[in-house]
């Protein structure tokens, strides 16, 4: 997936102008229409987007603790080395967005629809992906520890480079889903902990193979004895 690595990189970064703050705070709204913002180095704690719409904007060095962009809409939308934290982006749609070098933890995406995003060296801790439908979505060199991806439809996803553990795939649909190059953890930290019945249209490698067929075999009730 081409993306950008920089701001500098991004098509439109020429007419990126910075949203005026004037009290330190990104100054977000609910409902908000945001056309070609750059927001650098501010800090959304406990700011309140839900339901606003980012149109080729930018994000770097932010942080969102605690911050809400539930059912927001972010189209062609770059996010560097920013900070989420409890944030809540339930029910939100992502559509070529590119997160680089980016912190998640605690977040709420369940529901969210992604379409073309991708996530490149970066930290989930424990995020809901639950009934999410993500579509050409990619994880290129990323750390996924105890994220959820429970009933959720994947479509066209990649794991290249990534280390998964503690994944749930509890009652996922999976479509050409690409594990191939991903460090599935191990006996002790299984890269995935629920739903390998639900593995049915994933690729993975024979070194992945040897890694999941003890697990595979205990999930089947399979006894392996010499």
């Amino acid at each position: 997936m081409k993306s950008p690595t920089t701001v500098d990189d991004l098509q439109f970064a020429s007419e990126l102008r910075p949203l005026p703050d004037g009290d330190g705070s990104p100054g977000l709204e609910i409902d908000g229409d945001y056309d070609r913002v750059l927001f650098s180095g501010s800090t959304g704690q406990d700011a309140d987007a839900s339901g606003a719409r980012f149109t080729e904007c930018a994000f770097t060095g932010a942080g969102f603790d605690g911050g809400r962009l539930r059912r927001a809409r972010l189209s062609d939308v770059w996010f560097g080395e920013t900070r989420l934290v409890a944030v809540d982006l339930a029910q939100s749609s992502l559509t070529d967005v590119w997160f680089s070098g980016c912190v998640f933890a605690g977040v709420q995406a369940f529901s969210c629809v992604g379409r073309r995003v991708l996530f490149r060296g970066c930290k989930l801790d424990s995020v809901n992906f639950r009934d999410c439908k993500l579509t050409d979505v990619t994880f290129e060199d990323c750390v996924l520890r105890d994220v959820d991806f429970g009933s959720a439809k994947l479509s066209k996803v990649r794991f290249a480079g990534s280390t998964l553990v503690g994944a749930d795939f509890t009652r996922v649909e999976c479509k050409d889903v690409d594990l191939r190059g991903a460090r599935l953890g191990s006996a002790d930290a299984p890269g995935i902990k629920a739903g390998y019945d639900c593995l049915s249209g994933t690729r993975i490698d024979s070194l992945q193979l040897m890694t999941l067929a003890p697990l595979l075999a205990s999930h089947l009730g399979i006894r392996v004895t010499d």
